[in-house]
């Protein structure tokens, strides 16, 4: 009888044990939804180091009464249970701030979303200071995410959301080109009122008089193109059209150039992160988002190679000349 009734306790015991703990797979993901490598989990008091793989997924065993502490190396730690990983599996880690994310698009999106991405495109091309933003690659994360910013638009203007990604697209394209228009005028203004003092400004960390002169170079050989040339080139972008206004360019024709290259720029940077992580998903059955950081690194090679070109070998050519 006594046999019968440690057996039947044991039984009952790992019963209990197996309906207690579970095996869940969870994506351990950072802020920017890039997979972590390697996390640490408090279960208990008993810490368990887990190696996700290439996307963050990764098998754990937790107890359905227990909560749990996820952390990694450069992360602040979260606390979960396993009510919230299985009605959702994700967990996402926000990645302590160092001056690196300012060169990172994800961090506007995750920070700042739709309305710090019209401010950006808006300083990078209407004050000189904000050369140094990422408005290229920012663009094309942009389109990756254009259903969500979007979604806080509709939000903040009180109407449902329409479940048509063309829809999301075109007004993303306009409320961007709008704040790029904008930023140009703005430029173009300054460069009308105070403009020419600038030649002999001093340089200083935010500002190099050597970005004037190669914005005015520029803008003398290619003309009113210049304008829509500009577009797509860092640094450039930002001067033209404080050099437009320099140089007194009829207000029309630099209206004209201005929507004409804003809208290209715009259409072309967005379109292609939408689409071409829609392609990517479909054709090799990965996500452009997991590889954000090598695309942003392509796409500032691709813009800023012209500019460092006219540096270096433009002057060994004069120099021959």
């Amino acid at each position: 009888m006594i046999k019968r009734i440690s057996s039947l306790a044991v039984c009952l015991l790992l019963g209990y044990m197996s309906i207690a703990q579970e095996g869940i797979k969870v994506q351990f993901v950072s802020q920017y939804e890039e997979g972590l490598k390697s996390v640490v989990v408090l279960q208990a008091g008993k810490e368990t180091t887990y190696s996700p793989d290439k996307s963050g997924f990764s098998d754990i065993n937790i107890h359905s009464t227990d909560s749990i502490i996820v952390s990694a190396d450069g992360f602040e730690s979260v606390s979960t249970n396993a009510a919230a990983l299985t009605a959702k599996p994700v967990v996402s880690l926000h990645k302590k701030f160092t001056w690196k994310d300012l060169l990172n698009p994800m961090f506007y999106i995750i920070n700042g979303g739709l309305w710090l991405l019209l401010f950006i495109v808006f300083a990078e091309t209407g004050l000189f200071v904000g050369f140094f933003l990422p408005g290229d690659s920012l663009l094309f994360v942009a389109g990756i995410y254009s259903s969500n910013l979007m979604h806080e638009f509709y939000k903040a203007i009180g109407i449902e959301r329409f479940e048509n990604e063309w829809v999301d697209l075109f007004l993303l394209v306009g409320l961007v080109s709008l704040m790029g228009i904008m930023g140009n005028i703005l430029g173009y203004w300054f460069g009308r009122k105070i403009g020419p003092s600038m030649f002999h400004w001093k340089d200083r960390f935010l500002f190099k008089k050597k970005y004037l002169h190669d914005a005015h170079d520029f803008f003398e050989k290619h003309g009113g193109g210049a304008i829509v040339f500009a577009r797509f080139l860092p640094i450039i972008r930002t001067f033209a059209p404080i050099v437009a206004g320099i140089v007194n360019m009829d207000r029309k024709k630099f209206m004209f150039f201005n929507i004409v290259g804003c809208v290209a720029w715009v259409i072309s940077m967005i379109f292609a992160g939408h689409f071409l992580q829609i392609w990517v998903r479909k054709q090799f059955g990965f996500e452009l988002k997991d590889h954000l950081e090598a695309i942003v690194i392509g796409i500032v090679l691709i813009t800023t190679l012209p500019v460092f070109w006219k540096l270096f070998f433009g002057k060994k050519k004069e120099t021959t000349a």
